[in-house]
């Protein structure tokens, strides 16, 4: 079976070769990591990229790419801070709505993406866009101002914490 899977790689490998792209080919480990909490599904997955880091994602409750770790350590760490982040917010009670408004953003993304590679829109239409995307982070920065913070075991990766 493993050379079959070799011989696929080399194929995939040199499909790609042929389009222009420069490939790296490595052995390594994929993980899935999965747990669910009072019914709420938590996964993730990690595989080691080509610098030798630790490539994260969350998958469930919706798709995000998090970010490389220099060590499988440090990538148990982080899910073992976000579990902790999920089980308070699942006490909340707005936990179905915001993976709700988390997936629905997903889908808009997509759609987007979509959008830039099969079509061509006009400057007008994207400053249009820009304008919305601004509004919907002028929300958040708004919400998050408004709001208490309950969690504290690290720092937000992307929101202002001088607000």
């Amino acid at each position: 079976m493993r050379k079959y899977v070799n011989a696929e790689a080399m194929q995939h490998a040199m499909k790609l070769l042929q389009l222009g792209a420069k490939v790296q080919q490595f052995n390594g480990k994929m993980c899935y990591v999965e747990f669910e909490i009072d019914g709420h599904k938590l996964e993730y997955a990690y595989n080691i990229n080509g610098k030798n880091q630790y490539f994260l994602e969350r998958i469930k409750p919706y798709p995000l790419p998090l970010k490389a770790f220099e060590s499988e350590k440090d990538v148990v760490e982080i899910i073992k801070i976000d579990m902790e982040q999920y089980k308070n917010a699942i006490k909340s009670k707005n936990i179905d709505q915001f993976i709700e408004i988390s997936s629905e953003m997903n889908i808009v993304l997509r759609k987007f993406e979509d959008l830039f590679l099969y079509y061509n829109i006009s400057k007008e239409k994207a400053d249009k866009m820009k304008e919305h995307i601004f509004k919907v982070e002028e929300i958040i920065d708004e919400i998050q101002k408004d709001s208490k913070r309950v969690n504290f075991l690290k720092e937000p990766d992307n929101l202002k914490t001088d607000i």
